[in-house]
């Protein structure tokens, strides 16, 4: 794609041009190829560095493209999934589940996961720590709240600590009969550990997303997942498969 005219363009020039790096993005680069230098886009395109700034901020927010530390400009992998409203209801560590277990630990949770969990302020929880990654990065960082009583039977001889014990956390909670679960969304900024966890500065936008699991007439666990908001939408239904591109030439998918 040769040098392109921007002079007459009515619209701001760094928005027209965000318009056609993504175009670019979509015919000459591949997921996590680094872009070239600021310098060079500039020249080619022929604008100021400082439009070309704004363009690729543009873009970063729209979670086109990814600044990594080190590395440079790269395009981002296409959004996860987040399903939200979905009838199709498992739990957590389930066949299919896309979640990978970490570690964890049994300890006293804050106060405001008790009331969720409708157990006592001083009862410990076991929480179990997971992540989510595509195409080799992080994209959202799960605290997976578990009474004790949903796990009653539950043995520490075998695996006292680690992912072996959250894994055998799951497999007991899995016992139990999902009777069905809710889940609630809101926007939020990345705390300290969620940042270092999602690679993320702190104060960065994520979505939040909390899910309860209700067995035996109560809140059996409780889903805490902080997910990168640059790199997942929200899905509805039970497909969540639609992706609605600006371009008329590409079909949905």
């Amino acid at each position: 794609m040769g040098t392109t005219q921007l002079e007459s363009v009515p619209e701001p020039k760094y928005w027209h041009l965000r318009t056609v790096l993504s175009e670019a993005l979509d015919s000459e680069f591949s997921v996590g190829e680094i872009l070239p230098n600021e310098r060079d886009l500039a020249a080619r395109f022929g604008v100021a560095r400082a439009t070309l700034r704004q363009a690729l901020e543009q873009l970063e927010l729209e979670g086109r493209l990814q600044r990594r530390r080190g590395v440079g400009t790269t395009v981002a992998p296409p959004r996860v999934g987040v399903a939200v409203g979905t009838e199709q209801h498992a739990w957590p560590g389930a066949a299919g589940d896309v979640w990978q277990t970490a570690d964890c630990d049994l300890a006293v949770p804050a106060a405001s996961v008790a009331d969720a969990l409708e157990s006592g302020r001083d009862e410990p929880v076991h929480t179990v720590h997971r992540s989510r990654v595509t195409h080799g990065q992080p994209v959202a960082a799960e605290l997976l709240y578990i009474p004790q009583s949903s796990v009653p039977d539950l043995s520490g001889i075998d695996a006292p600590s680690g992912a072996a014990r959250a894994r055998a956390v799951l497999r007991e909670l899995h016992r139990l009969e999902l009777e069905g679960q809710d889940s609630a969304v809101e926007l939020g900024s990345a705390r300290a550990d969620d940042a270092k966890a999602l690679d993320r500065l702190p104060g960065a936008p994520v979505l939040v997303v909390t899910t309860r699991y209700i067995a035996t007439g109560r809140t059996a666990a409780l889903s805490v997942a902080t997910y990168r908001a640059d790199t997942c939408r929200l899905t509805f239904g039970d497909s969540g498969g639609v992706e609605i591109h600006e371009d008329p030439q590409r079909r949905a998918s």
